[in-house]
């Protein structure tokens, strides 16, 4: 009987880790920071270089986000 729940578990872990909305998160986490990318190398002005930091970090907390639900 506990075998039995074990494999239960096992298939609904798979089945969760892969929902298209985890790959989703991480897309889009990618996209931002990736305009935060494009936008560090295309103006040279304090605000843009603030902005693209702020998009690249938050890019990157997104897509790892996606990672670790995917994990758990």
């Amino acid at each position: 009987m506990d075998n039995e729940n074990k494999m239960h578990n096992q298939k609904d872990t798979v089945v969760a880790a892969n929902s298209p909305t985890h790959y989703s998160i991480i897309v889009i986490g990618i996209v931002i920071g990736l305009v935060g990318i494009f936008l560090r190398f295309a103006g040279d002005t304090h605000i843009i270089s603030w902005v693209s930091n702020i998009l690249f970090v938050l890019g990157s907390v997104i897509s790892i986000k996606g990672v670790l639900d995917i994990l758990k």
